[in-house]
């Protein structure tokens, strides 16, 4: 496993564990490379269906050369005070950002000195670029034809940031007590994201994205859906590469004929990133456990699925645009049923109140149904 990169380099390179390149963790890696798939993949179908007319040009007034307001000058300075406020503690403290770095930047802890100077930097720049925007010339009212595509590097940011929070949520939800006994701890804390929570945050926050810019829903949804399928598969494998937990029960014992690596049946996740199981031997790194007995590797099946159910989609993206939203109704019955098989293989809480199900099972076949009845009522609106 490879909780980070130094984990990785030193398998390739034979360099020390827990150096500098530590503070890359795998998991957040395998993140960022997922939302740049689903946003590559979302841009390419969003192009052809443009071309072919699905989405007409919105045709709105600009004011060329506009000059900066004060919410401007306002997110600016923000941003420049939490990059400056987190980026010189990180370096002051760097043990603390090698051991955590999510936990270290979702914290509370900063170094106001380095917020101060972040907040200047950050106004003197924009403020140069203003007085470059002010020596070209006054404001000037023009008219500009704006299409889906030209919005998905805001709809990416908008799903990114609405996802987290909502992950945090969800997995707030699942861990109640420990959030009442210390809400800042868990709330701000780097672990603890659950995949339904992001997907359900993500969608809420790129719905009002899309109304806001007068978007249509549905097919954007359905050019968004291949993407979606994919980024998931990717972000399996960070769970996988991380050891991040995510993994199954208790491993039966291989059976006979069993053809495929060892490993695809039964895994013990040394060096996982939760640090769970048994010691190491031999190992005194930071991350020197590994699990005491094999466990099914359920984040591999899952990426395995997601990216032949991506494949599908992405195949019959062209049959299915008829009818506005069928791609993304099928996208999600797909996920819920996806979700569903392998939750009976995985190691999760679960409800007794809820018939036994885990909160990803009742989720899944929320999901499912919500696909179905989707599919459904588009059909039925549209059997001419």
């Amino acid at each position: 496993m490879y909780p980070d990169l130094s984990y990785f380099f030193h398998d390739l390179l034979g360099s020390s564990r827990d150096n500098w390149t530590s503070v890359f963790k795998t998991y957040g890696l395998f993140l960022v490379m997922a939302i740049l798939l689903a946003a590559w993949l979302l841009w390419k179908d969003l192009l052809r269906r443009e071309a072919e007319g699905q989405f007409p040009p919105l045709r709105v007034a600009v004011l060329a050369n506009a000059r900066a307001s004060w919410q401007d000058y306002l997110f600016n300075a923000l941003f420049g005070f939490f990059v400056g406020f987190k980026l010189l503690y990180a370096l002051l403290h760097f043990g603390e950002l090698q051991a955590d770095a999510a936990g270290l930047i979702f914290s509370t802890k900063g170094s106001w000195a380095g917020g101060l100077l972040g907040l200047l930097a950050a106004l003197g720049a924009f403020w140069l670029a203003e007085r470059k925007k002010q020596a070209a010339g006054p404001p000037r009212q023009a008219w500009a034809e704006r299409l889906p595509h030209h919005a998905v590097g805001d709809i990416t940011i908008i799903a990114a940031v609405s996802g987290v929070v909502g992950a945090k949520i969800f997995d707030i939800l699942e861990r109640l007590p420990e959030f009442f006994d210390d809400p800042l701890g868990v709330f701000f804390s780097g672990s603890g994201l659950a995949i339904y929570g992001g997907l359900i945050g993500g969608f809420i926050g790129v719905a009002l994205g899309l109304r806001r810019r007068q978007i249509a829903i549905l097919p954007f949804g359905d050019a968004l859906a291949p993407g979606l399928m994919a980024a998931y598969g990717l972000g399996r494998l960070g769970c996988h590469f991380s050891g991040d937990g995510d993994w199954g029960v208790t491993a039966a014992p291989q059976p006979d004929g069993w053809f495929l690596p060892d490993w695809l049946w039964s895994y013990n996740y040394p060096h996982n990133i939760l640090r769970e199981g048994i010691p190491i031997d031999g190992c005194s790194d930071i991350y020197c456990m590994q699990l005491a007995q094999g466990v099914y590797p359920t984040s591999i099946y899952e990426a395995i699925m997601a990216f032949s159910l991506a494949a599908g989609l992405w195949w019959v993206r062209k049959p299915l645009q008829k009818i506005p939203g069928q791609l993304f109704a099928l996208y999600l019955l797909l996920n819920g049923l996806e979700r569903w098989v392998i939750e009976k293989i995985r190691v999760n809480q679960r409800y007794d109140f809820a018939l036994g199900l885990t909160q990803a099972e009742i989720i899944a076949l929320s999901i499912s149904l919500t696909g179905l009845l989707l599919w459904l009522w588009l059909r039925q609106k549209n059997r001419a």
